[in-house]
């Protein structure tokens, strides 16, 4: 999919310059810039990105719903264990 940007002309010489000294296009250049929009704001950049950060959502809500229960979760027996009789 094609989207035009418009830079201004000052701007756009030095990412020119930059491309040219890092022997990458303005393509690529765009692209890593937009990753880093997105992963700053953080929003998925692929599949991949995503499911990660899925997961981590799904752990981080078993660990509250854990502390929310607190000891009362735990079996009878195990806070026994650390008494001596």
């Amino acid at each position: 999919m094609r989207k035009l940007i418009e830079f201004d002309d000052d701007t756009f010489d030095k990412l020119k310059q930059l491309a040219r000294d890092r022997m990458a296009t303005l393509q690529e250049l765009a692209d890593e810039a937009f990753a880093d929009l997105l992963k700053k704001h953080g929003i998925p950049i692929d599949l991949k990105d995503a499911l990660r950060k899925s997961a981590r959502l799904q752990d981080a809500k078993k660990q509250d719903a854990a502390k929310q229960q607190g000891p009362a979760a735990q079996p009878k027996n195990a806070r026994k264990r650390g008494r001596k009789s």
